[in-house]
């Protein structure tokens, strides 16, 4: 409970910093660089050489894929069927389509289900949200706002972020069975640790509500999508229908209840796709997913 409260806190500190004029406006760029680029690889290192694979991770890590796979057919359909334009489905599609499942899910996650869960987590995260991002993510937003996809540049993308080479050489030392040395584990232990409380400041200072907007239904529609049909999605698939009740599906599970992602939206603005709702879908998003997420935990506690 002291860790999910220290996530509040952190959260509104952020907030707080958002509205002193005098705080440096770009600082959650800073904090992203720091957490993208050194606690997720550090916690990559540290959580993936001890992992002991089974074919039941194969339902952590289908949590990602599967979800965006649903939100590109859904939107597309409804784009399609009530004349959406395209940059509005592909907002949609890319904002709906990722959750939060690093900067909102580690924290949570570890608070609600400790180092175990965190294990479970890594593999929601690193092989499910960022390779999807880097792949279908970067390419349904060109398409959707150019039409051309340059597959040099996703590959580019892809070989040459940090934390998917550390990903691929976490999985090679898990293969090969080795570890690094205490004294290693230490320091990466500790530079994983900073995560939770700069990620939730980051979250802070990028919150967003714009009353004003016209992007209301569109933003409700996503937010369904998002908090409760993918999470109610997977729980009919895993539980219902595969009779899984694991720990590993419980902490699946809630990964795919959380939040939009922040880095899906920031791509989906980036390419021009709607970038009022792609905001809005993170600033309405995060906060009523902590009330989305109770539901769901106490959902899945019956498992």
């Amino acid at each position: 409970m002291s860790n999910f409260i220290l996530i509040f806190v952190f959260l509104l500190l952020g907030i707080v910093f958002q509205n002193i004029k005098q705080f440096p406006k770009n600082t959650h760029k800073l904090l992203n660089w720091i957490v993208i680029y050194i606690c997720l690889p550090a916690l990559a290192l540290y959580y993936i050489p001890k992992i002991k694979w089974s074919n039941d991770l194969l339902f952590p890590i289908s949590i990602a894929w599967i979800g965006f796979i649903v939100s590109y057919l859904l939107f597309s359909f409804l784009g399609s069927k009530f004349g959406w334009s395209k940059k509005l489905t592909g907002c949609l599609i890319i904002c709906a389509g990722f959750g939060n499942t690093s900067f909102l899910g580690f924290p949570i996650i570890e608070a609600l289900y400790g180092q175990d869960g965190m294990k479970t987590a890594i593999l929601v995260d690193q092989p499910g949200s960022f390779v999807v991002l880097s792949t279908l993510g970067i390419l349904v937003a060109t398409l959707f706002s150019t039409g051309n996809a340059n597959g040099f540049h996703i590959a580019k993308k892809i070989l040459f972020f940090p934390p998917f080479i550390t990903f691929i050489l976490a999985c090679i030392m898990n293969v090969l069975s080795y570890d690094f040395q205490d004294y290693i584990e230490f320091i990466l232990r500790k530079s994983g640790s900073v995560m939770t409380p700069l990620a939730m400041i980051s979250v802070g200072l990028q919150l967003r509500f714009d009353r004003k907007s016209q992007h209301w239904p569109f933003l409700g529609l996503g937010l369904l999508y998002k908090l409760v049909l993918t999470p109610a999605m997977f729980y009919l698939l895993y539980v219902v229908l595969l009779h899984q009740h694991t720990k590993i599906i419980q902490v699946a599970i809630m990964e795919s209840a959380m939040a939009p992602m922040i880095t899906a939206c920031i791509l989906a603005s980036s390419h021009g796709l709607k970038p009022r709702l792609s905001s809005m879908m993170v600033g309405f998003g995060i906060p009523l997913s902590f009330i989305t997420l109770i539901f769901w935990y106490f959902v899945i506690k019956l498992i």
